[in-house]
């Protein structure tokens, strides 16, 4: 018997880990540390609300459908910004603003892949990427990953078919949060390119990259919109995670194509935050940057303090961006030990196995931290409660 879409994949892991929580109490002096979602808990600044209560007053069009494709002043303004960053050549012709990143991720798919085809990802992998190639019929490729937590060009090159469609890679990466090198993902691009198939990057976590400049050179490349299509989302950057904003940038035939996909699921993306991001892009530059420090300020005291658990038989694999993948000393599966930290430590992570195709040996051995909502003084007590476990 055939199994409708949703079967052929797993539960949101997020929501999965949100019901450990039930009938757990945390008393006032170990509260929850909730490190399970990469997602800012505080609302948007007040001049951002303050802009989306106005525009919810005075811009009639706010409350009516709009393009599928996105508001132009939105597209011609993130180009705007993509070109300064980047170093590019783009057009509002090559935006198309989503109702967040994950539909962006959606619709690319959709303009590549038939039921039967083959996507590579990188493992760990980011798991809504996987949920959404099993519920259409396509087949996730694992790649696992090598030193670094980076994936190889010529592992990747090996498990290319007549089936594959494309490589999606994430950077800074979801889960382990490393930062792939410019010469990395310009390797993959060209891989790509030589194979006639997508390269699609995931930058999600883009603005809160370590590195200053251009992360990659990708839109410097002639005739880039023929291999390259570029994910971002506003959620992040200006804390609109519910607001579900994002882009997915590519040639303007694939945007058409795209249209198609976006048209019947959603019709348009939301108006108000449509508006909050344009009003972000032009006038929260230097928020961004400091709201970049303040996460590089915590990443730095993740490092700092990790030695603490080290001792322990810890081990930091991945850091950067929200997060932290680490390995743990114990023997148990990190699926059991996920949910044993809710109720031993007040801790609510998700497990590595999480990320890896099902039974892989190596999910059973990690965590992943999201470590953006704990300042200095949160990642203290994250580690000191760790440090205490006796299992």
């Amino acid at each position: 018997m055939t199994l409708p879409r949703t079967a052929t994949t797993f539960p949101p892991p997020v929501m999965e880990a949100r019901r450990w929580l039930e009938g757990v109490k945390f008393g006032a002096n170990r509260p929850l540390i909730n490190v399970s979602q990469a997602a800012p808990v505080e609302p948007p600044p007040p001049e951002l609300r303050q802009a989306m209560a106005d525009a919810a007053l005075t811009k009639d069009d706010a409350h009516l459908y709009g393009p599928v494709l996105g508001m132009p002043a939105l597209r011609a303004a993130l180009s705007t910004q993509i070109n300064s960053h980047y170093g590019a050549d783009t057009s509002a012709d090559n935006v198309s603003i989503t109702s967040g990143c994950n539909q962006a991720f959606a619709s690319a798919l959709s303009t590549l892949c038939a039921e039967g085809d083959e996507v590579i990802l990188p493992t760990p992998w980011y798991f809504n990427h996987k949920m959404w190639l099993d519920m259409t019929g396509v087949t996730s490729v694992p790649l696992p990953v090598g030193a670094g937590l980076l994936p190889d060009v010529d592992a990747a090159a090996a498990l290319i078919t007549p089936k594959t469609r494309a490589i999606a890679l994430v950077t800074p990466n979801n889960p382990a949060g490393v930062e792939y090198p410019a010469d990395l993902v310009l390797a993959f691009y060209e891989l790509a390119r030589a194979n006639g198939i997508a390269l699609i990057v995931d930058e999600t976590y883009r603005d809160f990259d370590s590195r200053s400049g251009p992360p990659h050179l990708l839109f410097q490349q002639d005739g880039w919109e023929d291999t390259f299509i570029h994910l971002y989302s506003f959620s992040k950057a200006y804390r609109l995670t519910g607001h579900r904003v994002g882009a997915l940038i590519a040639s303007p035939e694939r945007l058409a194509e795209a249209e198609k996909f976006l048209d019947t699921v959603a019709i348009c993306p939301g108006q108000i935050g449509q508006y909050a991001a344009l009003w972000g892009l032009e006038n929260l530059s230097q928020w961004v940057a400091g709201e970049r420090d303040e996460i590089l300020t915590r990443r730095s005291a993740i490092a700092t303090g990790f030695p603490a658990l080290e001792a322990k038989g810890w081990e930091l694999l991945g850091l950067g961006a929200y997060f932290a993948y680490i390995s743990h000393p114990f023997e148990m599966s990190s699926a059991d030990l996920a949910p044993l930290l809710v109720r031993e430590a007040g801790i609510l992570c998700l497990p590595g196995t999480m990320f890896w195709p099902e039974g892989a040996p190596e999910g059973k051995a990690q965590l992943r931290i999201a470590f953006a909502n704990l300042d200095a003084a949160g990642i203290d007590t994250l580690y000191k409660r760790l440090s205490a476990l006796a299992i």
